[in-house]
C-alpha cells in the first residue's frame, strides 16, 4: 500500500488520510495549515489508485481496510473522505486501539438508498458507473467528478482542483474502481458503527447530491454521541470547496481530543 508522509517539527498528532473512489493522495493537497500545522499527516493510496498496489487479497472492505492499516501509524487520527470514510470506519471497527478519532468526510455508513435509510444514493446511478467502466473509464471519472461538485458555490474551481489533483498520478486499475463501486453498493454499517470506541466527527455539504446532507440525522439516531457538521454552500468535497471551514471544524474537534 503506498502512502505518503509529511513530518513536522514537534508534532504532536498524526492524522491518516483516506481519499476517495476514483482519487489519490494529491486529493489532499489544499488542506489549511489550521489543521496541518503541529502535526504529522499520511497520506495512504487505497488498493488500485495512485501508486497503491491492487492484489488478489484486495477483494473486500475488510482486506481494503487491512492493507490501509499495515500503512498506518501505531495511533492515529483517520480522516476518510467518501469511500475514504467506509474504508476508515471498517478499520476504526476491526482496530480500534489503533483509531484514536475518525473524521468523515461526506461518508455515510450506507451509501445506497433503502425505504428506512432514504438520505442516499439511488442504487442506479452506482450500475449506470459500473456499466461505464466497461466501455469508457476516462468518462465515467469525469462524470463522477462532476456529480461530486454539483451544487457547490465553489463548483467550477473545485472541478479545476480535482481534475489537477487526479492528473497527478497513474490512473486507477479499472478493477479496482469497479471493487471500489461494489463497495459503495453493498456496505450497510448501520448496525455496526454503534460499537465505535473513539470519538467521530461527521462533516456533510449541504448540496451534495451523492450522499445527502440529511443523513446527518440518520447518524445523530444510530450515533447520538457524535459530532456532526453540515457545511453550506459545499457538495461532496467540502475539504477543497470550503477548506477554511472545513479545516477549522477539523482542528476544533483535534484541540478537544488534546490531539
Amino acid at each position: 500500500m503506498n502512502s505518503t508522509k509529511t513530518t513536522i517539527p514537534g508534532e504532536t498528532c498524526e492524522l491518516v488520510l483516506l481519499h476517495g473512489w476514483g482519487m489519490n493522495a494529491a486529493a489532499w493537497g489544499g488542506l489549511p495549515a489550521s489543521l496541518t500545522t503541529g502535526r504529522r499527516v499520511g497520506r495512504i493510496e487505497l488498493p488500485g489508485h495512485g501508486a497503491g498496489p491492487f492484489e488478489l487479497r484486495h477483494n473486500s472492505r475488510a482486506a481494503w481496510a487491512d492493507a490501509c492499516l499495515e500503512s498506518a501509524p501505531e495511533q492515529g487520527v483517520w480522516i476518510g473522505w467518501s469511500l475514504g470514510g467506509v474504508i476508515a470506519l471498517e478499520a476504526a471497527l476491526k482496530a480500534p486501539e489503533r483509531i484514536r478519532a475518525l473524521v468523515l468526510l461526506t461518508a455515510t455508513p450506507r451509501f445506497v438508498r433503502a425505504p428506512d435509510w432514504p438520505a442516499a444514493m439511488d442504487a442506479e446511478v452506482l450500475a449506470q458507473f459500473h456499466d461505464g467502466l466497461v466501455t469508457d473509464p476516462a468518462g465515467t471519472l469525469e462524470r463522477f467528478l462532476v456529480l461530486q461538485i454539483m451544487g457547490s458555490e465553489a463548483a467550477r474551481s473545485t472541478l479545476r482542483t480535482l481534475r489537477r489533483e487526479l492528473a497527478q498520478c497513474q490512473a486507477p486499475l479499472p478493477a479496482a474502481l469497479a471493487l471500489g463501486l461494489d463497495l459503495l453498493r453493498d456496505t450497510d454499517l448501520r448496525g455496526r458503527i454503534g460499537a465505535l470506541a473513539c470519538p467521530t466527527l461527521w462533516l456533510f455539504g449541504r448540496r451534495d447530491t451523492l450522499v445527502p446532507a440529511a443523513a446527518s440525522e440518520g447518524i445523530a439516531r444510530l450515533l447520538p454521541q457524535a459530532h456532526r457538521r453540515v457545511i453550506a454552500g459545499a457538495a461532496h468535497a467540502p475539504f477543497l470547496s470550503h477548506p477554511e471551514e472545513t479545516g477549522g471544524t477539523i482542528a476544533g474537534f483535534l484541540r478537544e481530543l488534546a490531539c
